[in-house]
């Protein structure tokens, strides 16, 4: 009676020997993917669970080449994750092409009839007009989106010389190695055009005046928010004017996509925590660490994260 009790004592304890060691080499692998990923020079966050590790990388837009991060670390860190999720997907037809070109007026124009003067209150068509003077351009039929984007990639040039973003380099390095990747949803290119041709002009003027706030702005403010970026100072890229002007424009701001798109995050990264093994999430830094964002939501449901300040 004795040795069979002393075999199934034998018995039950060696699969639980087993595990502690299984899970004690899958928690080491896990710090080493971890401190790989964060020598990429990228502001993350990680969400440890009971199967795993949620790793979420705060991404910036053009990412200027002289920002010094380290893109391969974070291809490194790709490589031994069990899962990626990656942004949105728009679903674009050729019909929402060939509406696009057709109709694209309805876009890039103010309404029949109306000028910029007609919208901004005298402080704001003054500031735009000076800038109309500097760059030698007219606005003045312009939609504001279209103003907007105007004055942040063709006279701020804040996409010009850059390297690839942490979307880029993430999805290269998991279709090379096979690691599954899915988008965090999918968005209908007839829903965003529809959305887009049905806003007033009024909609867009936040945007209009965050994006002359970043034309505006003195000091290298692409290159500030670069480096506040790599530094993990996550509140001064916040802070930064070409950020602003990103966060303040659509679909961000819209009514319709953006809550939906926060909350779509907010539910991808809950259902990462129940899978085992790592996960890597590549989200927009902005709607990461903005107030009542995907950190604050993630953190009012209980989970510990860590990471950067935001």
């Amino acid at each position: 009676m004795r040795t069979l009790f002393t075999l199934l004592l034998s018995a039950l304890a060696a699969p639980a020997t087993a595990q502690a060691v299984e899970t004690s080499a899958a928690n080491q692998t896990n710090d080493e993917i971890i401190v790989t990923a964060r020598h990429s020079g990228a502001p993350m966050w990680t969400i440890q669970t009971p199967k795993g590790v949620v790793i979420l990388v705060g991404e910036i837009v053009a990412v200027p080449k002289a920002t010094p991060w380290r893109p391969e670390r974070l291809e490194g860190a790709t490589d031994r994750a069990q899962r990626v999720i990656l942004g949105t997907r728009a679903k674009v037809s050729p019909g929402d092409i060939l509406r696009l070109i057709f109709k694209g007026g309805g876009l890039t124009k103010l309404p029949k009839g109306s000028v910029a003067a007609d919208y901004l209150d005298p402080k704001q068509i003054a500031r735009l007009q000076a800038l109309e003077t500097r760059f030698e351009q007219d606005y003045t039929r312009s939609n504001f989106l279209m103003t907007a984007f105007d004055l942040l990639s063709k006279r701020l040039s804040f996409n010009k010389d850059t390297a690839a973003d942490a979307s880029d380099v993430v999805r290269k390095a998991a279709r090379q190695s096979k690691i599954p990747t899915q988008p965090v949803g999918e968005v209908r290119g007839e829903d965003m055009l529809d959305n887009l041709f049905a806003a007033a002009p009024a909609t867009h003027i936040p945007c209009l005046e965050a994006a002359m706030a970043a034309t505006e702005a003195e000091g290298q403010v692409v290159a500030d928010r670069g480096r506040a970026w790599t530094e993990f100072d996550v509140p001064a890229v916040m802070a930064n004017p070409l950020e602003e002007a990103l966060g303040r424009c659509w679909p961000w701001t819209n009514d319709s996509f953006g809550p939906a798109l926060r909350q779509i995050w907010v539910d991808a990264i809950r259902d990462a925590t129940a899978q085992p093994g790592v996960t890597l999430a590549v989200v927009p830094l902005r709607i990461l660490a903005e107030q009542d964002g995907v950190l604050d939501r993630l953190q009012s449901q209980g989970l510990s994260i860590n990471g950067p300040a935001w």
